[in-house]
């Protein structure tokens, strides 16, 4: 990450112009995971003229594990994300308190509070609030809110109701009205902690996915038992570069 410059001063009538220098604040970095799984068909099973129907069971059950690890590495990222050191800037993905150059910036609620109504808006406040590096206002916005399956009918009333949710008054729905959330909310099932929630923001650089080598598939027979072996194999990683990408609260 650089950390490019501040704002410009006033410049006086024939005086020189003033020099900033930009640097490199911290640098992500990314260790691709090999992800393999294989399964055999024995000799015995294909002879009783079961190898078509094993196959294509195991097959499908193999691609099935396979996406399924893949979907809980992804989320993990999410998990973790209140807990672990694994940010470039040696903080959690989200946090009160990430370093920058003009002092520290958070992507977390300053006080962890379920999702409801008030700690929304809040969180839309503080993502439009967010700086740079250098202290210079970027005006992010929030695009979609990510939710575990235990928040789904919290979510669905935020997002999709009129007017405010939970209250008598008449009062309209704000985040609703203004669009602030306009890709609307998302229920991500591998996320493990029932109250926690996310919302994605339109900073750049944000969550990555990196493919090393895509999944490959082989089978080949074993000379000394004479089973048919099956093996799925691929490599990639899961992380954030920006931080400013994501903002967060673990509920209360």
């Amino acid at each position: 990450m650089l950390s490019g410059f501040a704002n410009a001063p006033t410049k006086a009538e024939g005086t020189s112009v003033s020099f900033d220098n930009a640097q490199e604040t911290y640098s992500s970095r990314y260790t691709h995971e090999t992800l393999a799984l294989a399964f055999a068909i024995t000799e015995e099973a294909i002879e009783d003229n079961l190898y078509d129907r094993l196959a294509s069971r195991y097959t499908k059950a193999l691609a099935r594990s396979m996406a399924n690890t893949k979907q809980v590495k992804a989320a993990n990222v999410l998990n973790n994300a209140f807990g672990t050191a694994n940010g470039g800037d040696g903080k959690e993905l989200c946090a009160t308190d990430h370093p920058i150059v003009s002092g520290t910036e958070q992507n977390e609620l300053s006080t962890a509070a379920d999702l409801n109504e008030t700690s929304l808006e809040q969180a839309l406040i503080d993502i439009a609030a967010m700086t740079d590096e250098r202290g210079l206002k970027i005006a992010a916005k929030g695009t979609k809110l990510i939710v575990p399956s235990a928040l789904q009918f919290t979510a669905e009333r935020l997002m999709k109701s009129s007017q405010r949710v939970a209250t008598a008054d008449n009062d309209i729905n704000a985040v609703v009205s203004k669009g602030m959330v306009p890709q609307g909310y998302v229920v991500n099932h591998y996320l493990t902690d029932t109250d926690a929630f996310f919302i994605k923001t339109d900073v750049p650089n944000g969550l990555k996915h990196f493919v090393r080598s895509p999944m490959k598939t082989a089978m080949e027979g074993d000379f000394t038992t004479g089973n048919v072996r099956y093996k799925a194999r691929e490599r990639y990683s899961f992380g954030f570069s920006d931080w400013r990408g994501i903002f967060g609260s673990p509920g209360a």
